[in-house]
């Protein structure tokens, strides 16, 4: 997982706008950036907490398959995965929901995770230009022994994708963004 998370930070989108390098500090890191979608924000809202094994790449998931992946779209709700052997893990919880404006989670992802972080994931859903304008912010604090300056820019690699991912499912039907 950790590979896949360091090629990722490579992939740069053709369709994320108003992106800007993590804010990095020595106890933490933010990511921010916003993605057009030409979609209503219901239909957006739908996708992102609904469709979720539709949309996300399995190569970041620990068990290999988005079809493992399931969100509890409620407050309290797990964002979850389960194994097939048995077991699975929480990769987030939603701490906010306000359909179809907004969507919040709390937790450390992927690799993050072991290490005992605190974050806060938000999706804020806005109407723009007939569709919808996706703002997505990751803080992240604590500590974490590869650094901060390391992490942060595998983390927005990594979600800069999923959202792109999700704007092609939600304008196609297919997932991959179309490459030009």
């Amino acid at each position: 997982m950790r590979r896949s998370l360091i090629a990722l930070a490579l992939f740069v989108s053709p369709v994320v706008a108003a992106a800007q390098a993590p804010t990095v500090t020595a106890n933490g890191f933010s990511v921010t950036f916003a993605v057009p979608v030409s979609a209503p924000p219901a239909a957006v809202f739908d996708a992102l907490s609904t469709k979720i094994p539709k949309w996300w790449n399995p190569a970041h998931t620990f068990s290999g398959s988005a079809a493992n992946l399931s969100i509890d779209a409620r407050p309290g709700g797990c964002f979850c995965e389960t194994f097939p052997s048995g077991g699975g893990v929480e990769h987030l919880r939603v701490i906010y929901m306000r359909p179809p404006s907004a969507l919040r989670f709390s937790g450390a992802l992927g690799p993050m995770q072991g290490s005992g972080l605190a974050g806060a994931l938000t999706f804020e859903l806005k109407p723009a230009d007939g569709g919808t304008r996706v703002e997505l912010t990751y803080n992240v604090g604590g500590a974490i022994a590869m650094g901060f300056d390391k992490i942060a820019p595998m983390a927005q690699g990594m979600l800069m994708e999923q959202v792109t991912r999700l704007k092609a499912y939600v304008e196609t039907g297919n997932p991959e963004p179309a490459r030009k």
